[in-house]
This record gives structure tokens, sequence and C-alpha cells, in this order.
């Protein structure tokens, strides 16, 4: 997936020229390589990132040249929720890096349906090594084997294409069919009043007996 570019030359506020004119503010960086300023076109940027995500490599196109990068992280406007500026990671296609693999989950747990059940969903991604050529777009999580409560999918459970190592422990739970809350009524305590009432009969019998003793004297 190619994604054109154009070097930047616009800094600080100044970029917010960028921003209304349709272009997002971008750098590309790695590691033992100079930073580039980049503008990119919202409108393509938003495509590429609905396909590619953050764990696939594209390839930046500018003039002069062209990088293999991944999209590191989006930095949104805090009202609209646009694409404010992009930090972009370039590849070297032959050494490993490391980036998180988000899970999907597919079908529904016989559990829920059968026995009232709810799925707890421990992870949404799991980090991995690879070549960037080998990164898996995103692991698939089929809960139609939660068939029974406690019933569970680890990671070790995970389809894991060649080449590709998982930098989570296999026995870490990714979904699990618990068993539903009860509801537990808590009656509210009910006061003994006869005790109370007892009680109070004896004092106002000793006022009374009080009070004639003191009117004999």
């Amino acid at each position: 997936m190619d994604l054109a570019a154009k070097e930047r030359t616009v800094f600080g506020k100044k970029v917010n020229a960028l921003r209304r004119g349709g272009l997002i503010p971008a750098e590309l960086y790695g590691h033992g390589v100079s930073n580039v300023h980049l503008s990119i076109s919202a409108k393509d940027f938003t495509k590429i990132y609905a396909v590619a995500g953050e764990n696939t490599v594209i390839t930046l196109t500018t003039e002069t040249d062209k990088f293999p990068a991944i999209i590191h992280s989006v930095e949104r406007h805090y009202i609209s929720g646009e694409p404010a500026s992009i930090d972009f990671y370039r590849v070297n296609m032959k050494e490993k890096i490391t980036a998180r693999v988000p899970i999907e989950f597919i079908g529904e747990s016989p559990a829920i349906r059968e026995k009232g059940a709810v799925i707890n969903k421990s992870m949404d991604e799991i980090e991995v090594e690879a070549l960037p050529s080998d990164l898996p777009h995103q692991f698939t999580v089929d809960l139609s084997v939660l068939d029974d409560i406690d019933k569970t999918i680890y990671v070790r459970d995970l389809a894991v294409p060649k080449g590709v190592t998982l930098l989570v422990e296999g026995e870490t739970a990714i979904a699990t069919a618990t068993a539903p809350r009860a509801e537990e009524e808590v009656a509210a305590p009910v006061a003994d009043v006869s005790e109370v009432k007892v009680e109070a009969e004896e004092k106002v019998a000793e006022r009374a007996v009080g009070k004639e003793t003191e009117e004999k004297k």
C-alpha cells in the first residue's frame, strides 16, 4: 500500500494552515536515520489507516524517495476526533520489530445462550516480534468454543503465522466464559421493638413510683 507524502517546511502554529487545506502534519523517524517532516492528505490517510491500522507496512512515497513504514501513532483533535498529526516509524525490512496486533473476536459463545454466561475479554491486542513483512494484520479469536462456564481461550490457542513470535506468556487468558453475578437480595434487618416497648413501660413505671414517693415526703 502506497501513501503519497510531501516533505514539509512548515512548523509550529503554521501547520494549522495545512490542516485547513486538508493536510495532516506528520513525522517519519526510525533507528539510525534522520527524521523527515511530512504532510499527508487527510482523505488518503483515512483510507489507508482503515485498512493498514498500526501494524501493517505501508510505503510512504515522496517526490524523491520511498520509505517502508508503519503508522506508529495518531494524535487526534480533542473536539472533532479527526487526525491532527501522525508519527510514522521507518522500518528496515530485514530487521525484526515489535508491534501490537489487534485481536478480532468472532462467533457467539454457546455458554451465553445456554447458561447465561458473561464473556470476559482480557485482551484486545497482543505484542509480537517479526520481520515487517511477516507482521499479521490481526489475530482472530472464535468465541464459539466457549461452550461452558469457566471455559477459557488462552494466548497459546492462537494460530500464529510462521516467523511471528508472541511476546506474551501462553497461559495468559484472552477470553473467559464466567458465571453471571447473582443478584443477592439482602433483607433489611427488622428491629425487635418488643423489648424497647417493655423497657419504656418500665421507665414510665419507675418515674411514676418516684413521683408518688416524692409527694408522700
